[in-house]
């Protein structure tokens, strides 16, 4: 597949400020802008940027970013999942799992989050993708946010529905070790019925592998 991705923007007016919601953005872009120190959910600020850098020259790579003049203040990430996750497992090229999504907690609530989302879906060839996004309760910000498990879940999903991607289930042993973990998923219009299916199969790995070990008794 040739991952071809077209630039969108929008803007979101707060009160003190003007919000541009703009990409997917290149590694050459990216560099021109700072990155907010408060941008601190997964890593410190500079490996988190470098690490977004990083993911911008891959070929189905996705930034989209939040910022406010040249500083940087929220972003989602797109890219294929980890090798080592399961999501990997049969190598499909039109699986891309949103990696991270972060805003500085001086614009939550300003709908910002959302937006990326929107932004992130305005690319046609976004409906080429079976969009994936792994949901654990432990790297939500329950302290900063003073949010119960269940109420950041529904804030959560209503995020994720800005973008398409609605609750699936699932087998995953780690997104099952805990009720309010979830899958998330959004399947493009372009997707065909074989990659759906294979998809399905990945989603309950467990159930499919059980099946195939007893067939072979």
């Amino acid at each position: 597949m040739k991952h071809e991705k077209k630039h969108y923007a929008l803007t979101r007016e707060t009160p003190t400020e003007t919000i541009t919601i703009e990409g997917p953005l290149e590694k050459e872009e990216l560099q021109q802008y700072k990155f907010h120190e408060d941008l601190i959910a997964f890593r410190p600020p500079s490996k988190q940027f470098e690490a977004i850098l990083n993911i911008s020259t891959f070929p189905e790579g996705r930034i989209i970013i939040a910022r406010t003049n040249d500083t940087i203040i929220g972003y989602v990430t797109y890219l294929h999942p980890d090798p080592l996750e399961r999501w990997s497992e049969f190598k499909m090229d039109e699986l891309i799992e949103l990696g991270a999504i972060e805003v500085i907690p001086a614009f939550r609530g300003a709908r910002i989050a959302s937006a990326l989302l929107e932004v992130s879906m305005m690319d046609a060839f976004m409906e080429n993708y079976i969009i994936i996004s792994t949901e654990y309760y432990w790297h939500w910000d329950l302290n900063g946010t003073k949010l119960s498990i269940w109420d950041y879940r529904k804030v959560m999903e209503k995020m994720m529905a800005a973008g398409g991607l609605v609750p699936a289930s699932t087998d995953d042993p780690e997104i099952i070790s805990h009720p309010a973990n979830c899958l998330m998923v959004r399947i493009g219009k372009n997707v065909s019925e074989h990659s759906i299916k294979r998809f399905n199969t990945l989603r309950f790995l467990q159930r499919h592998k059980y099946r195939n070990m007893q067939g072979g008794l």
